[in-house]
């Protein structure tokens, strides 16, 4: 191989990543919000793990009471479901679909809804063997954490295109 030709292989690849849409996941938008905060079901790390996000990736300051901040994002419900996607012949599981869903709802300083009720689902196909059971349930638990975080980014993303509406002076 010729040594000019491995700087033109790598443009190549370069533009027909670039023509494909492919980019390299940046930081997180700015949200439209001076401070924020986070309320989730209890006994729940997706509260906690919002926090960290919009605390390491935003402009948005969390604040520590609901009184204190622009805006609440509540956490209503965050769900993982596991249901049967196929069975063998001889009537085992072979598939199961992870179902992972959220529920949250944005409201103001005076506790009235900005952003109605919104649920963002999100589905995994997990492969079973009864052979291994074990490294089955590890895969189902990063499977979930991963489904979690994408659903979170998800919000983020959501909330920081919203725009409030512009206030009529009549």
């Amino acid at each position: 191989m010729k040594l000019y030709t491995l700087p033109l292989m790598s443009l190549i690849v370069l533009c027909l990543l670039a023509a494909c849409g492919f980019k390299l996941r940046g930081q997180i938008s700015p949200l439209p919000f001076k401070s924020m905060y986070v309320m989730a079901p209890d006994g729940h790390t997706i509260g906690l793990e919002m926090e960290r996000l919009i605390k390491n990736s935003s402009t948005t300051r969390l604040a520590t009471t609901r009184t204190e901040a622009e805006a609440t994002l509540d956490i209503i419900s965050a769900v993982n479901e596991r249901a049967i996607l196929s069975l063998s012949g001889g009537g085992r599981v072979r598939d199961f679909n992870l179902i992972y869903r959220v529920i949250y709802r944005v409201l103001d300083q005076r506790g009235i809804e900005i952003v109605p009720n919104t649920e963002i689902a999100l589905t995994r196909i997990l492969p079973f063997l009864d052979a291994q059971i074990l490294a089955k349930e590890g895969e189902e638990r990063l499977l979930v954490k991963e489904m979690q975080s994408d659903a979170l980014q998800q919000i983020i993303w959501r909330l920081s295109a919203y725009k409030a509406p512009a206030e009529s002076s009549q």
